[in-house]
């Protein structure tokens, strides 16, 4: 099996489990375990109001694998930061194993109104700030938080067990748009975009101080019609989907997702490598990448030029798919490839 190469980060997808027919906790289990085999960093867990809870689904992944970390999503209207850093404190005091946290600002509106939020978009971020930052200092081992800010407040608080310093979470912050941009910079974090096509892309948007990622699927193959007829098995074009897509467009504010929406109506020419069916259908969150490994390969080299450095693929269907995925890697850093 091809591994992730070094020089860059590679994280996977764990099902949604409103995605999942039957026994979600083992297919969860399944792909964790694929992922960890694949020598993957970690897995995004998502949370919204219609998924089971992301650090339970954590935990499962914990215990299913050997060095996978999860990679969990965090929305401040759920848990206040104090739950959130003993999360991960106590996730290191029982596995030695360390967290990220993919630190999500806002998500549906009518999720949002359901929790009696009303918060402008670019103030969730100021919100997150504040949040985040109580986060990390509580897990800093630096003393005790006091942070009387617009939004939380808290004075000498303490992390009871104290978490180990090799195991402090990475962050992650949505940077499609310039007030999350601006969040991951001032936090340290990397900035997690849903990437336009390869072209349009000379430097990395952040600039060069800013840690860049994107979100994409992996499609590849020997021969170019051999991937093609995978991905439209897979995401074939779906009337109610494409209907569902219109409606989650007028429930969100998200500028992510209005950029992708604004590149599908632009249409592509048949068979470009990056492809936004699957999107566009309402069954991923994600542009894809479709094609031969060469082709696929240079498309991912134009990203890694305009610095991005961490990948967080789509969920894998089967095992093979990182092993396809990591080839592509492989080829795009010039690593070798058996």
């Amino acid at each position: 099996m091809h591994t992730v190469p070094e020089g860059i980060h590679v994280f996977t997808t764990c099902p949604p489990s409103n995605r999942v027919e039957s026994d979600y906790l083992e297919r969860a289990r399944e792909v964790a375990r694929w992922s960890d085999a694949a020598g993957c960093t970690g897995i995004l867990v998502y949370t919204d109001n219609g998924l089971v809870d992301p650090w339970l689904v954590s935990d499962t992944i914990i215990r299913a694998t050997e060095a996978l970390s999860p990679l969990v999503a965090v929305q401040p209207v759920y848990l206040h930061p104090y739950a959130v850093a003993k999360m991960v404190a106590s996730f290191g005091y029982f596995y030695g194993r360390r967290v990220y946290l993919n630190m999500v600002a806002g998500g549906f509106t009518n999720d949002l109104l359901a929790l009696g939020d009303e918060t402008p978009h670019d103030r969730r971020y100021d919100r997150l700030r504040e949040y985040t930052s109580i986060i990390l200092g509580l897990l800093s081992n630096e003393g005790p938080v006091t942070l009387d800010g617009d939004f939380y407040a808290v004075k000498a608080l303490k992390m009871t067990p104290p978490l180990r310093d090799d195991l402090r979470p990475g962050v992650f912050v949505s940077g499609s748009s310039p007030a999350g941009l601006q969040t991951a910079r001032e936090l340290g974090a990397v900035a997690v975009q849903y990437p336009k096509p390869p072209e349009e892309y000379d430097i990395a948007p952040g600039g060069p101080a800013l840690d860049t990622g994107i979100r994409i699927g992996i499609i590849a193959r020997e021969s170019a019609e051999e991937a093609w007829t995978i991905a439209r098995q897979r995401f074939p074009e779906d009337r109610k989907g494409q209907l569902t897509h219109k409606l989650a467009m007028k429930v969100s504010d998200s500028h992510w997702h209005q950029q992708l929406s604004d590149l599908g109506r632009e249409g592509a020419a048949a068979e470009n490598p990056y492809w936004l069916v699957p999107f566009e259908n309402y069954k991923t969150f994600c542009p894809y990448l479709v094609g031969t490994y060469e082709t696929v390969a240079a498309v991912v080299a134009r990203y890694l030029t305009a610095g991005f450095g961490t990948f967080i693929l789509d969920v894998p269907t089967e095992a093979d798919d990182l092993d396809h995925a990591n080839r592509v890697f492989r080829l795009a850093l010039g690593a070798p490839v058996a």
